[in-house]
């Protein structure tokens, strides 16, 4: 028997078959204004409220503006000060990177030791959900495309060793599926959901697609969403035909 975790999103569990194989590394990719931010920490707020303990590594920005947007996005979560002040849900800002950066700057910055700076802090806050906002980040500290590889390999191998069930965020080249360009995250990751924008600003269509889940079974098929005050609402075909 598979162990699910949810998403707490319910057509995304829908189309998930119950949720994601505990202890799977998932990539979220879009382009920008598709909601991998969002969709990844509402997977850690869902998580908080049904007693599971998650971090949010924002590498790229300060706690405080994630949070910012995040309470922007969706208002009505209106507990999220709460699961962060109980330590339900922890947010990691650039700082981090940062600190390892510079503990590190005068022997060259290694890869496996930011891995061990955020097992030590999954380790210590408890988690059992993360989110890593955003591989951007790595590809700006790695250049050489077999070091990034293998250093992506380490990065969901020892999250999966902890038994952490996370999604790591990554940017697509072209958010059109039609011009969908793999990149090497998509490949090391356990599961890929990618968000696709199609259509002019003002009548921008928004569709999910799952493309992988190593270890379970999921949809095939490309679904609607929208971004509301509640939260994801994912317009999946599992859920009519129930």
């Amino acid at each position: 028997m598979v162990e699910l975790v949810k998403s707490g999103i319910e057509g995304l569990d829908a189309m998930l078959f119950g949720g994601f194989p505990k202890g799977n590394q998932v990539m979220i990719g879009g382009g920008p204004g598709a909601g991998k931010t969002l969709m990844s920490f509402e997977y850690l707020y869902h998580g908080a409220k049904e007693g599971e303990r998650g971090i949010f590594f924002a590498l790229e920005e300060e706690p405080e503006r994630v949070i910012q947007n995040i309470k922007a996005a969706f208002p009505n979560f209106g507990d999220i000060d709460e699961l962060i002040g109980s330590g339900m849900i922890t947010v990691h800002g650039k700082d981090l990177l940062q600190e390892i950066v510079n503990k590190y700057e005068q022997t060259g910055l290694e890869f496996g030791k930011v891995v061990a700076e955020m097992e030590e802090t999954l380790v210590k806050s408890g988690a059992s959900r993360a989110v890593v906002d955003s591989s951007a980040a790595f590809e700006l500290l790695i250049k050489d495309p077999v070091v990034y590889r293998r250093s992506m390999w380490s990065l969901a191998a020892n999250f999966r060793r902890l038994g952490v069930t996370a999604m790591l965020v990554s940017e697509i080249p072209d958010p059109d599926r039609k011009k969908l360009v793999f990149k090497t995250e998509h490949f090391i990751f356990d599961g890929m959901i990618l968000l696709y924008q199609s259509g002019e600003e003002s009548r921008r269509v928004y569709t999910l697609e799952i493309i992988k889940m190593r270890g379970y079974k999921h949809s095939f098929v490309t679904a609607p969403y929208d971004i509301t005050p509640d939260g994801f609402s994912v317009m999946a075909p599992e859920l009519i035909t129930r």
